[in-house]
């Protein structure tokens, strides 16, 4: 007899908690809601996304990396948002009932919760084509939260990490050929991407504004400049570009490829000597890549010359 919704709950998702926030849970699994209380001078911040099948993961991914990636999407926005992930609640549509599926997908979550000291709250399970809803709720002080809006003239613009792996991952998948160990890292990049909580965190106070980038590297950027009704210059050739043998095709998926969870952040001249002092300290690389001005929308230079814009990110509902 196949399990039913209640036992689905209860075998593969029951026990995806901690000690850590048992303080702040007044009501978790079980009824119509969660309940949850959050310590004083903090304010809530709430983020949620949903994964389909065939658009944000190939159809032969594994469960576990499913979960992996769907958890990680989620704690890069509040990374973005320098706040303390703390909840999260999954909606899970899925076309039938596959015990090792259910098992090697409830792991992928518990790797990520258990990393990052999470509670799973609540959630729905229906019957329907594959599909992933988590939304997740943390913490930030009042006052300290980061915002696309914050960025000011005279800003540098930062990059963490290095953008374009996870798209040159997908394109190695899609290729549809044995992978090297090479190409292997990339496509892990893809299944795996890591959030970074720990530099959203320590930003605070530092970076006027921040995001993670998500749909390209351009494209996430005119999102800050957007808000904070400026303009951004990137430098061409400071931009860590993917290890791959065409750096044509490498800055194309640097600047376009979306997947990679990386934060573009800005910040003052008057905060570059504590910022300075946080990247002596990390071992995740930091880099410079341009300039917060006046002048409104986003300018690729080369070697100080602009450049034709024509890389752009992913955009839902762009073919239709």
């Amino acid at each position: 007899m196949p399990l039913l919704e209640f036992d689905i709950i209860k075998k593969y998702f029951s026990d995806i908690t901690t000690k850590e926030n048992s303080a702040n849970i007044h009501l978790g699994i079980g009824d119509d809601a969660a309940i949850v209380s959050i310590p004083e001078n903090k304010r809530l911040v709430v983020c949620t996304d949903t994964l389909n099948e065939a658009v944000h993961f190939p159809l032969k991914t594994s469960a576990y990396d499913i979960a992996y990636k769907a958890l990680t999407v989620n704690l890069s926005d509040l990374a973005a948002m320098g706040a303390m992930p703390k909840w999260f609640t999954l909606n899970l549509s899925l076309p039938d009932v596959t015990e090792s599926w259910l098992a090697d997908f409830s792991k992928g979550l518990k790797s990520l919760s258990d990393k990052y000291q999470l509670d799973l709250i609540g959630g729905d399970t229906t019957c329907g084509p594959l599909s992933i809803s988590i939304t997740l709720a943390g913490y930030v002080d009042e006052e300290q939260d980061l915002l696309r809006s914050g960025a000011k003239v005279g800003d540098k613009v930062y990059l963490s990490g290095c953008t374009g792996e996870a798209a040159y991952g997908l394109a190695c998948l899609s290729a549809g050929e044995a992978l090297d160990e090479h190409q292997q890292y990339f496509v892990s990049r893809l299944n795996q991407p890591a959030a970074r909580v720990d530099l959203g965190l320590s930003l605070l106070g530092i970076a006027n504004a921040c995001i993670d980038i998500s749909d390209g590297l351009v494209a996430d950027i005119a999102h800050i400049a957007e808000a904070s009704q400026c303009g951004v210059k990137l430098d061409l050739n400071a931009i860590p570009l993917p290890a791959i043998a065409d750096k044509e095709q490498a800055r194309h998926y640097a600047l376009s490829g979306g997947d990679d969870y990386e934060l573009a952040f800005t910040v003052a001249a008057s905060s570059q000597t504590v910022l300075e002092k946080l990247i002596s300290q990390t071992d995740l690389k930091i880099t410079c890549i341009g300039d917060v001005v006046a002048t409104q929308g986003v300018q690729l230079l080369d070697k100080g010359k602009p450049v034709e814009l024509s890389y752009t990110g992913y955009e839902h509902f762009s073919n239709q």
